[in-house]
This record gives C-alpha cells, sequence and structure tokens, in this order.
C-alpha cells in the first residue's frame, strides 16, 4: 500500500476533479474585467470556466485580435475560482471578483510563463500552484527510485524510501497548513483547506481556521461549503464516539455496530463494484484471520445497490465477517451519517467503541493492529 500511497501522490495536481457537470453563476450583483496579451498568438479564443462542484463549468468566451490580446467582461455573483484556457494551451488558475484583471503569457507555455495583476487571490492561486508542482516532482522522483529498488529486490532501500516518503508527505502537508494559516481571508485557502488538506488528518487545524473563515468570508460559498463539511465530521472525529450503524445483513436480520462493543472494530466501507476495495480485501482477509482471536473485529459497509453482486463479492473474496447494507450506493445512510465521500475507507474503534484512527489500510493498517493486538 506504500507503493500505491507514492504513486497516488505522484499524479497529485491542484484542481484536478471528477466530471460533474454543475451550474454557472448568474448573478449579476459584481461586474468583471480580464484583459491580456498572449504573446505569439493571432488568432483562437480564450475561454473562462467556473470551478462548480467538482468539474469547472463553460462561463464566458472572448476572441483573441491578431495582437494577442483580449478582453472579457461580465458579471459574477462573490469572488470565485475560474479557469482561462486557450485554444491547444494549458490555462490558468483565476480568482474572479469585481477588480480587473490582467493577464500576460507567451503561446505555447502560457501556464508556465503567465504574470496576473490585479488579483491578489489570482496571485495565491499561482503561488498554490508552485507548492503543489514541486510537491508532484519530489513525490514522481521517489516514485522512480521505489520502483527502481523494488525491481532489485532491496528491501533495505525500500524501507529507506518509504520513510523519506512519509517524511516528505508531513513536509508538504505543513507547507500547505502555513500557506492557509498565512492567507485566512482568501477563497484560495478556503478551497486549499477544504479540498487539498487532508481534512480527517487535519481536523483540528481545519476546524480552528474555519473561525477566521467566517470572519473574513461569512457569505462565501466555499466558506459555507467548508463549514457544512466540518458540521457533519465533528461527530466522527478522532476520541469521538462512533455513531451506531444498524442495517441489514446479508440473512436479512439487521446487526448494529454497537453490538461488537468489547473488541477492536474495523469499519470497513466498501462496494462490490469498487475496484480499490476489491484489490485490497486479501490484505484486510489476511489481517483478519490474524488477530480475529485476538480482540479484532471487522464490520463491512457496503455502498452496493444490487444485492446479488454483493453477496457474491462476500463469497469470492471470502470476507468472513459481519456485513450489512441498505443497498443504496451512495445515498447509504452510513455512508451519510460517517461522511463518507470515497471509497474504500476505514474508521477503526477501540473497545469502547471510540473513534482512534482513520482512513488505515495495507500496511498502515497492520502495524496499528499489530500495536493494539500483540
Amino acid at each position: 500500500m506504500k507503493k500505491q500511497m507514492i504513486m497516488a501522490a505522484a499524479s497529485l495536481l491542484v484542481f484536478s476533479a471528477c466530471q460533474k457537470k454543475g451550474v454557472a453563476t448568474t448573478d449579476t450583483d459584481k461586474s468583471y474585467r480580464i484583459s491580456g496579451k498572449i504573446n505569439n498568438m493571432t488568432t483562437g479564443k480564450v475561454y473562462l470556466d467556473e470551478l462548480g462542484e467538482q468539474a469547472f463549468v463553460p462561463f464566458d468566451t472572448a476572441q483573441i485580435n491578431k495582437d494577442g490580446t483580449f478582453v472579457m467582461e461580465g458579471s459574477v455573483a462573490e469572488p470565485s475560482i475560474y479557469k482561462l484556457g486557450f485554444e491547444n494551451q494549458e490555462g490558468v488558475m483565476l480568482v474572479v471578483d469585481n477588480k480587473p484583471i490582467e493577464i500576460t503569457a507567451d503561446s505555447g507555455k502560457v501556464a508556465q510563463s503567465y504574470t496576473v495583476k490585479g488579483s491578489k487571490d489570482s496571485e495565491l492561486i499561482q503561488q498554490l500552484n508552485t507548492i503543489m508542482q514541486d510537491m508532484q516532482q519530489n513525490a514522481t522522483a521517489l516514485n522512480q527510485q521505489f520502483q527502481e529498488a523494488s525491481s532489485s529486490g532491496n528491501q533495505a532501500e525500500v524501507k529507506r524510501i518509504q520513510e523519506q516518503f512519509m517524511a516528505v508527505q508531513k513536509e508538504n502537508q505543513d507547507k500547505l497548513k502555513a500557506f492557509v494559516k498565512a492567507n485566512p481571508s482568501s477563497v484560495v485557502s478556503v478551497y486549499t483547506a477544504a479540498n487539498i488538506l487532508n481534512l480527517d488528518e487535519h481536523f483540528t487545524f481545519v476546524d480552528s481556521m474555519s473561525i477566521a473563515f467566517k470572519q473574513a468570508l461569512p457569505n462565501s460559498k466555499y466558506t459555507k461549503s467548508l463549514d457544512a463539511r466540518l458540521s457533519k465530521m465533528r461527530t466522527t472525529a478522532l476520541g469521538s464516539a462512533a455513531p451506531d450503524i444498524k442495517l441489514p445483513s446479508p440473512a436479512g436480520p439487521e446487526i448494529a455496530l454497537t453490538s461488537l462493543r468489547g473488541k477492536y472494530v474495523l469499519i470497513d466501507f466498501w462496494a462490490s463494484w469498487c475496484g480499490p476495495c476489491r484489490q485490497e480485501n486479501p490484505n484486510v482477509v489476511r489481517m483478519y484471520n490474524k488477530y480475529k482471536d485476538k480482540g479484532f473485529e471487522i464490520f463491512g459497509v457496503s455502498l452496493d445497490q444490487d444485492r446479488g453482486k454483493w453477496l457474491k463479492a462476500i463469497e469470492n473474496d471470502k470476507l468472513t465477517w459481519p456485513h450489512v447494507s441498505d443497498l443504496k450506493g451512495w445515498e447509504s445512510s452510513a455512508a451519510s451519517l460517517y461522511g463518507i465521500t470515497a471509497i474504500p475507507q476505514t474508521v477503526l474503534l477501540d473497545k469502547e467503541g471510540k473513534i482512534i484512527a482513520k482512513n488505515l489500510r495495507g500496511a498502515a493498517l497492520e502495524e496499528k493492529l499489530a500495536s493494539l493486538l500483540n
């Protein structure tokens, strides 16, 4: 699983998201003017796309003149994150509000050469992208070293790279937290806190920053969205009593999470259709067989909709622990209760039913179980 972590970090890009259509802003309270010049570009269009819930939504377009200049004018309801794109060119990120913005760049390398004036928040996005690009480059280099060490069977080097990776991850998170803390009145910081930092790992920090966000940007959609997520997470924060889950089992009768008190319990959110979940199942089975007689239990919560596929996956993967599901997919009451937006995800409880860890898998989960049960 450490290998997967390194490979995942290597693909980390700011503002990348699954494609989900949203709705463009239509309020006309504030006017914007975006002007610019792209050197050595004599034709084409420039596109302004608004960042929706999970994807960019077309918002405005303008024609590029023969001298490479363009002007785009319109109205926005509030400061929001946008992408300024060009035909056959990599786009740049902006925060559009009621202030004039000026862009200059070179054709063929717009994202690498652009400068922005008139928008402090847009300058902050540029700083954030620099941080993220450095993170990606470091992860890519470590991933290459990891692959070489794994191929040669050099376990000592593999372990060293894994430890270095974890140290770099911590350093990266510290940089992002410092960025957020230094810019508490920017929508860029709110977005970073909500979507780039790991909320489970940095809940206390983000929760404290949300106070500053609500003071500086009380009406921002980003502030409101983050506050809604934090409100849900407060019920499942580390150290809190795990909310009870009581859903039908494969045999029919409901099973309650609280019925497993007295054991260390891993709540495993998964589904038969989830490839990464199924790939992880052999590791989970191995750990279950190793620790089930030492006070360890698993409570499988499926986000399936097809009962037959759910039962077949349990049988095929030899998942012999208690399972429940309301067969509502992403609308699962348990997923909503625990704020689950991606799977696989795990929540580890102590014998009293308190949450002691989240999202442990692979080697990290095994190390935790060993420390608790060996």
